[in-house]
């Protein structure tokens, strides 16, 4: 099940930016850009590829929405040679292609959900795509908070001038982290971003601490837990 548009939270989140959802399948393609607009977005609808790409050259979008599924998506990819503006993307992706994500996520300018999705996951990646809230591009390819700093083009990661060792499932868990700055992932969304399932609690928090071990050698602290909630990254002192 997708949701309905009934799972939609309070619909004040948009601020009129406009979106392309490049969407084949009608129902789904009509239930988001339903929601969207709800939420305060104006939103374009395509069911192809290469519709996508010839509006991008045409005008500016603010964010992608994007069925990673359809069969003409390489259009969408790096070589795009007539397409100057490059907006973040929401990918819309299945659990057997996730494995594919890193370092392919690209630049911090992209995010996913898996398919089924729910609604609210929608809405909170576009959110945080479109503000990024705590998040700052240390340079092309590279993501960073204060003095920590994950480089998606060599899948490697820094904490001030020390190199972290991660392994893949670290470097997941550190790039969802990053992305989402500032707001709290629970157990279950970290579990589907990492591994593509929710793999139990222990193995969530045997995960985190390994984590930790590794970013937080140094002060501050930069990862968090949200007792009964989950865990967040940023300044103890900008937590919510």
């Amino acid at each position: 099940m997708y949701g309905s548009t009934r799972e939609k939270p309070a619909p004040a989140r948009g601020a009129g930016q406009h979106l392309l959802l490049v969407v084949g399948e009608p129902d789904i393609a009509e239930l988001l850009s339903t929601t969207l607009e709800l939420a305060g977005y104006r939103i374009t609808v395509v069911g192809s590829g290469a519709e996508a790409l010839a509006l991008l050259a045409e005008r500016r979008f603010d964010l992608l929405v994007v069925d990673a599924t359809l069969p003409d998506m390489e259009g969408l990819g790096r070589d795009r040679p007539t397409v100057t503006d490059r907006p973040p993307v929401l990918l819309l992706m299945v659990c057997e292609s996730l494995d594919r994500l890193v370092p392919e996520l690209g630049l911090g300018e992209r995010d996913y959900v898996t398919k089924p999705f729910r609604v609210a996951e929608v809405l909170a990646r576009v959110q945080v795509l479109l503000r990024g809230p705590g998040l700052r591009r240390a340079r092309a390819g590279a993501l960073g908070y204060r003095d920590l700093v994950l480089d998606d083009t060599l899948c490697e990661a820094r904490r001030g001038t020390r190199a972290l060792d991660l392994t893949p499932a670290e470097y997941r868990l550190l790039r969802h982290l990053l992305v989402n700055a500032h707001r709290v992932l629970s157990k279950e969304q970290i579990g589907r971003y990492v591994w593509g399932d929710h793999r139990g609690d222990n193995a969530i928090e045997q995960l985190v601490s390994r984590l930790r071990r590794k970013v937080d050698r140094d002060a501050p602290v930069l990862i968090h837990t949200r007792r009964g909630f989950g865990y967040w990254l940023g300044g103890a002192d900008a937590g919510s």
